[in-house]
């Protein structure tokens, strides 16, 4: 083959670490932004809090003393038009990723936390403390059986029942299993009846229901703790005991004919049957939990809805001028390259934060310009948005889209909401439009909300009742949303008149 010199025009994206970091910060959440701001803050001598007010523009105007004459942060950067960068050469950062591609697989997107003064107690050292203070049912229920007084035999016993307890207070084993396992496991020769007799024990535990086997016995140990004199008491305990099965399927014609009482009477032994809990151990913490903070606010200012970022999420940051100054330009001894290394990561850092603010603040605002009906009206009033649309309007990749909507949350006077949330596919209407599916949910919840509980609305009918208001859905569909809102079918929702 012979050789030949081809000259050949191309174009390509060089990812710079300097991009890499304004994208990894651009999908952090505010609590791992935090931690990820503290853990430069100890690592980076030229970087500080700035505390006092009015120094913003002064940081800034040092870093573009220091940085020459940089360009805007937010540079348009087109994905299939990019213009050809060089290492070394790339000043900018993008305000947007121009490739749709998953950088969680090459950069870990979990921030660590690096401990903090004596004085103070870490993230790290909090998150430990607060997840040991979170007290599981298995934790609650060993405590009960190492207070009670009973035999080191009773209790191994007892430690095994609570072992074979799930997270919602039901006993998953049979005695015989439970048996055979301290036969195995702890030598102990014990007949079913002695783990009957310490099951009964365990059962009497805080909370009541726990250790039942089945719904039937948990209702029925619930009962037994209140007060004989309780109204309508012997009937719920007879309710339960025999046709707990019919009240399942709501069939309250059967259930007067059998236990010979009046609808006023059943609706009132009902009541005291629905107060119950039948999933005793569901009230103990079991998971972590997740604490959201708004990154951004939303307010009605003079009949304009206006848009802001919470400052308490990213505080001002500004160039030590003590370390900076420290700086020689002719010295190329270790000492001085290092502040010169220092110095050029605190600048890049600090024009990630504004880039992902300035990018956070455009695309809410652009949610909130889009979604200023359900602002107005409620969930009925949400139209069809999906991220291309933002994403056309900012002249942003889907994939910037999508990560400044994950994990970040919007305060609106009608609550806390991901901005996810406000995304929602669309179905078609009789006059020719889209209605949002978040809407449509909220209608069929509402519909659900106003019938007749003697005569609750099927699927089919909700659909024909959406048809009438210009909104063709089928039957399906509504039973796949009324699923997503945890609404049982009409059998299930049959109450008496």
């Amino acid at each position: 083959m012979k050789q030949s010199i081809q000259l050949r025009l191309g174009q390509s994206l060089t990812m710079t670490p300097q991009l890499q970091q304004a994208i990894r910060l651009l999908q952090l959440s505010t609590m791992e932004l935090s931690a990820e701001i503290q853990q430069v803050l100890e690592s980076n001598m030229m970087l500080e809090i700035d505390e006092e007010e009015g120094q913003v523009s002064e940081s800034t105007a040092e870093i573009d003393r220091l940085n020459g004459e940089a360009s805007e942060i937010a540079g348009e950067v087109s994905t299939a038009e990019a213009q050809p960068l060089e290492a070394g050469t790339q000043e900018d950062i993008p305000a947007e990723l121009p490739v749709d591609s998953d950088w969680e697989d090459m950069y870990d997107t979990s921030s660590s936390v690096s401990t903090t003064s004596q004085n103070e107690v870490s993230m790290q050292d909090f998150e430990t403390l607060r997840n040991a203070a979170i007290e599981t049912l298995t934790d609650h229920l060993q405590w009960q059986v190492e207070m009670s007084i009973l035999s080191e035999k009773d209790k191994a016993i007892a430690l095994a029942i609570v072992d074979a307890i799930d997270k919602d207070g039901y006993l998953t084993a049979s005695l015989e299993d439970i048996r055979q396992t301290l036969v195995s496991d702890s030598d102990l020769e014990v007949e079913e009846d002695e783990i009957e007799a310490i099951l009964t024990h365990v059962q009497a535990m805080d909370p009541p229901g726990v250790g039942a086997r089945d719904l039937r016995e948990c209702l029925l140990l619930q009962l037994r703790e209140y007060d004989e004199e309780t109204p309508w008491l012997k009937e719920a305990k007879h309710l339960v005991s025999e046709y707990l099965d019919l009240l399942a399927a709501h069939d309250y014609t059967q259930i007067l004919k059998k236990m010979k009482l009046d609808k006023e009477q059943l609706r009132e032994v009902e009541a005291l049957i629905h107060s119950l809990n039948p999933r005793p151990g569901s009230h103990l913490a079991d998971s972590e939990i997740e604490y959201v903070v708004p990154d951004v606010y939303v307010r009605k200012v003079k009949g304009v809805w206006q848009v802001e970022l919470n400052p308490d999420t990213v505080p001002n940051l500004r160039i030590n001028p003590y370390y900076s100054s420290m700086i020689k330009r002719a010295d190329n001894s270790p000492d001085n390259a290092s502040l010169k290394a220092h110095l050029q990561e605190a600048r890049w850092f600090i024009k990630s934060l504004q880039s992902r603010s300035e990018t956070l603040l455009k695309v809410a605002t652009n949610i909130v310009e889009r979604q200023r009906a359900f602002l107005e009206y409620g969930e009925e009033a949400m139209k069809p948005l999906v991220l291309h649309d933002i994403a056309e309007a900012l002249d942003m990749h889907e994939s910037t889209i999508s990560r400044v909507t994950t994990r970040k949350y919007m305060h609106t006077p009608r609550g806390i909401f991901e901005l996810k949330y406000f995304f929602s596919s669309h179905v078609s209407t009789t006059m020719g439009g889209e209605c949002s599916s978040t809407a449509i949910r909220a209608v069929i919840k509402k519909l659900i909300a106003e019938e007749n509980p003697a005569k609750p609305l099927s699927d089919s009918k909700i659909a024909n009742l959406l048809v009438e208001k210009g909104i063709k859905v089928a039957r399906r569909t509504v039973a796949k949303y009324r699923e997503s809102m945890s609404i049982p079918p009409s059998n299930e929702r049959k109450r008496l008149a």
